[in-house]
């Protein structure tokens, strides 16, 4: 995409912000993929990224986070890291998607580089974890992309949680790779294909979200003092949301505890 492409997009999504009642946390997502123009000559948008299409998203001020897709064969981890690091020198919080499609390293650049998340980490094994922990990197789990491309390869969530690490999950919904904007799914398959039991899939995909966010104070659990942003499901017991599975239980939804 352009860097105009790119912008029109986040400054979409800053006037939804300031036109609706829910909230976004807009990230840029320049570098998940070489554009076909470029596959023959990648250095020249890596380039374009760094030195034209991160310092314009910094200066409109379009977004808080840089998100980079690292695999070999989309984003190396060199090419990560120098994406990355322009990003945090522009102002911008580090988000990464690692290890989804091999076992790439991702997991150990994102501890090394400090990011704020790594998402998927299908393939991300002991010593991933591990890295993880140390530096402090919230892992974001997809089940619903696993599910969607068609794979058996889950994440290792039981490890994650067993190490202390605060796991969150999300659906990734995009038309390519999870075509889902079902939470009720996603906790459905993290609880049938990855052994999370129902109170730490709501956990995950709720307070732990939020502080991904840097949010946790004010959203993320019903408590005191913090935004009345909430869903009532249509059932007896939370632990239905994630028995069932195809069926939407949301009965009402409420932003800044108005219904919507």
């Amino acid at each position: 995409m352009s860097l105009e492409d790119e912008l029109k997009i986040l400054r979409t999504i800053k006037r939804l912000e300031n036109d609706t009642a829910l909230r976004y946390v807009p990230t840029f997502l320049g570098a998940h993929s070489i554009p076909p123009e470029y596959k023959s000559r990648r250095d020249d948008y890596i380039a374009l990224l760094i030195d034209e299409m991160l310092p314009a998203v910094a200066r409109e001020k379009l977004a808080e986070y840089c998100d980079v897709f690292c695999e070999e064969k989309v984003f190396t981890n060199d090419e990560s890291r120098k994406i990355l690091s322009a990003a945090r020198c522009n102002g911008l919080g580090l988000r990464m998607h690692a290890d989804q499609l091999s076992l790439s390293g991702g997991a150990k650049l994102a501890a090394e580089l400090g990011t704020v998340t790594a998402d998927h980490l299908e393939h991300t094994d002991a010593e991933g974890i591990t890295a993880l922990k140390s530096a402090n990197v919230q892992p974001i789990l997809l089940p619903g992309s696993v599910y969607a491309l068609g794979s058996t390869r889950y994440p290792e969530a039981r490890s994650m949680i067993d190490a202390g690490l605060a796991v969150i999950l999300a659906t990734d919904f995009n038309p390519g790779s999870s075509p889902t904007p079902s939470m009720s799914m996603v906790l459905s398959l993290a609880v049938t294909h990855m052994k999370m039991i129902p109170a730490e899939a709501v956990t995950a995909a709720t307070i732990n979200a939020a502080y991904s966010l840097n949010r946790g104070a004010q959203i993320g659990s019903l408590e005191p003092g913090k935004i009345g942003d909430f869903v009532i499901h249509d059932c007896d017991d939370y632990r239905e949301i994630a028995y069932f599975f195809g069926i939407q239980h949301a009965y009402k939804v409420f932003a800044s505890g108005r219904e919507l």
